[in-house]
């Protein structure tokens, strides 16, 4: 499945306190005003892989919930524009792209027997997604769901709610 992605952008490196050591968040990664920082995963992966694989117990995943909410909100109060997508695509897509990239020599660096195992937990990864779009998007750091079988259209939609996201900034 798709990562979930996180682009922001802020004035000033956000206060590093316990709440937001705790999400994965390194103080050194942030752009200054008027940058863009993107993060692939980041501070998901305790409710989606490490839920999933049992990497982790459920009152940590559980507690991971309330502290995403808090960082993106203390994101979101320092200034940044917190925007987060969720490119989902089919089983039978994940499978054709699977299939391509072994097919494909420069391209089979992208495919691991990890991938194929996961595969295999496609509707507990599903379950996790739902729980993690639910509990995670707010009004300050909402989802956008993107329709990703189609790789045109899914980077048209990222793009168009990017540039929708700055433009509403900037008329403020």
């Amino acid at each position: 499945m798709p990562a979930a992605t996180v682009s922001c952008r802020l004035p000033h490196r956000p206060r590093r306190n316990a709440s937001n050591r705790g999400c994965g968040a390194s103080g050194g990664t942030f752009r200054c005003k008027g940058g863009i920082t993107v993060f692939d995963r980041s501070w998901y992966g305790r409710v989606l892989v490490e839920r999933v694989e049992g990497f982790a117990r459920e009152a940590d995943w559980m507690r991971a919930y309330y502290e995403i909410n808090d960082f993106e909100h203390q994101l979101s109060e320092n200034g940044a524009i917190v925007l987060k997508f969720w490119l989902a695509i089919s089983s039978e897509e994940q499978l054709k792209r699977f299939k391509s990239r072994e097919d494909t020599g420069f391209k089979r660096f992208k495919i691991t027997e990890e991938d194929w195992r996961n595969r295999e937990k496609w509707d507990a990864y599903k379950l996790a997604v739902s729980d993690m779009v639910d509990r995670t998007s707010t009004n300050k750091a909402p989802w956008t769901l993107v329709e990703a079988n189609n790789k045109y259209y899914a980077r048209l939609k990222v793009l168009t709610t990017v540039c929708e996201a700055l433009e509403a900034r900037l008329a403020r």
